[in-house]
């Protein structure tokens, strides 16, 4: 056995016996970032909800414990951004987190009302939900302030990303808008086949009692709950056999019925339908450049935050700084900053 293999069983052991025994992890600090720091109870609030439905299916320990330490790393990254801010002033105003929520409910086609229900649905409260656009909001200012900058797209880049997207586009054909929940078999919310059929049954029943179908999506379903379940306009073409079968006897706005699938269960709505319509490079060519434009910058930003990290004095304590060393090796923990080795 190679000496880190030996380190790794000795941190698994650790983290095991740590991970079982959440509730003795007493609030204490996480890690220091600078001069601030990041207490044990804020990565416990962050991950809480995806931690229950992980211990909920029996998740191993060590895939906890991995979750606290990833939950850590993200909350560094927020205390590195929060230190630039406070130093060129770049904050988030109430009215500028109050449009970004409007603009969020208007893109999902729900109300201000129907967000904050998901989130008290997935364990926040309306105040940590606005913490978080709030620390979005922010991080955008100071990405367009450090990195934005020295972000450029050239026309190659476009053309090569349209040919790799629509050179084989169909000919005609009919595309349809539709809206998923689907609750697989094994999945962290339920482990058998009855048990996720259930709550697809319940969804059902729900929207045919008055209920909005992104609402109930947003809580249950595992296909882009952040979106209502929206998964977009798709060429009949491209359907799978059994949603295409569906979607042949739907008519616009209609949902179908309970779908028992061989990996779960599944319900679909759909918003609308269309003939289908040839995508030209000059049409497309702005939204490819964003999409280029922002995956540089997210390059460009990591590249950045990497730097501050190596810059900066970081210290993860006990549990976390046990994970964060096994963690290196699978890419939840950075190289390059000081880990500490206390326990709380």
């Amino acid at each position: 056995m190679t000496r880190y293999a030996l380190f790794a069983l000795a941190v698994v052991v650790g983290l095991a016996a740590d991970a079982r025994a959440d509730e003795l992890l007493v609030d204490g600090i996480a890690a220091q970032v600078g001069s601030n720091i990041v207490l044990v109870s804020e990565v416990m609030q962050r991950v809480g909800p995806l931690e229950a439905k992980m211990r909920k299916a029996d998740a191993p320990a060590i895939e906890i414990a991995k979750l606290r330490a990833a939950g850590l790393e993200k909350l560094i990254e927020a205390r590195l951004i929060e230190q630039i801010v406070r130093r060129t002033e770049l904050y988030a105003s109430d009215e500028e987190i109050d449009k970004a929520i409007d603009s969020i409910a208007r893109e999902n086609g729900i109300t201000r009302e129907q967000i904050e229900q998901s989130v008290v649905a997935q364990g926040l409260t309306v105040e940590q939900y606005r913490s978080q656009i709030k620390g979005e909001i922010e991080r955008r200012k100071v990405i367009g302030m450090m990195v934005a900058s020295k972000v450029h797209v050239e026309e190659n880049e476009v053309r090569a990303l349209y040919d790799e997207r629509f050179s084989d586009q169909p000919t005609g054909g009919e595309v349809v808008h539709l809206r998923q929940i689907l609750v697989t078999f094994g999945s962290v919310v339920s482990n058998d086949e009855k048990a996720a059929c259930a709550p697809v049954r319940k969804a059902r029943d729900r929207i045919r009692g008055g209920e909005v179908f992104e609402k109930v999506a947003a809580e249950i379903s595992e296909v882009a709950p952040a979106q209502g379940g929206d998964i977009g306009w798709l060429h009949i073409e491209s359907l799978a056999s059994w949603m295409a079968d569906v979607v042949g006897s739907l008519r616009d706005g209609e949902m179908s019925d309970v779908i028992e699938l061989p990996f779960g269960c599944s319900l679909l709505k759909i918003v609308e339908r269309r003939e289908f319509e040839l995508v030209t490079y000059e049409e497309s060519k702005e939204f490819l450049q964003m999409e280029i434009y922002e995956q540089h910058i997210d390059e460009a930003f990591r590249d950045w935050i990497e730097d501050l990290r190596a810059q900066t004095f970081i210290e993860r304590k006990g549990h976390f700084a046990d994970a964060a060393m096994l963690g290196s090796k699978s890419g939840f923990a950075d190289e390059g900053e000081n880990e500490g080795d206390s326990r709380f």
